[in-house]
């Protein structure tokens, strides 16, 4: 729900959007993981509520605290939209700027068909996108005490 207007998300997503958000699943997963940061954990298909009419379930998203509603109600630190051609403009335009008022401090878009990622770092309260090797893992502070680095082409694998 966006401003009060539900938008219907059918039909579902294609095998390959969810095979690749299983992926992005998996490596975030494995990246919270390894960096032993306990405080935040990956969801995918959580409510965040960004006001009372604005509702949006990222494909993949890390929160770091704990979440006492069955929903989200504050800024997550990193979410995952895999774009669909019934959804790639809402996500680049509607999303970016919901998520970047929000202050969420990352923004990954995803294209599975060109396999690609575009990062985008919130900076002055303004979406910044990043520079990065797809072949390298890109580190995400998402806390003063939590790094975590995370292998991108291994969304594709």
């Amino acid at each position: 729900m966006i401003e009060g207007i539900p938008f219907a998300m059918s039909p579902a997503p294609s095998p390959r959007h969810q095979w690749v958000a299983v992926n992005i699943l998996s490596e975030l997963k494995g990246a919270l993981k390894k960096s032993k940061c306990n405080h935040c954990k990956v969801y995918n298909f959580v409510d965040v509520k960004v006001e009372e009419d604005t509702v949006l379930q990222p494909d993949a998203l890390i929160v770091c605290g704990a979440i006492d509603k069955n929903f989200v109600d504050f800024p997550p630190v990193l979410v995952v939209e895999i774009l669909s051609e019934s959804t790639a403009l809402k996500d680049r335009v509607t999303k970016f700027s919901i998520y970047e008022k929000f202050g969420i401090k990352y923004y990954l878009i995803v294209d599975h068909e060109k396999e690609s990622v575009e990062i985008f770092a919130l900076s002055n309260l303004k979406y910044e996108p990043q520079d990065f090797s797809p072949g390298i893992p890109h580190t995400f502070f998402l806390s003063t005490d939590c790094n975590v680095n995370v292998n991108l082409k291994n969304f594709w694998e």
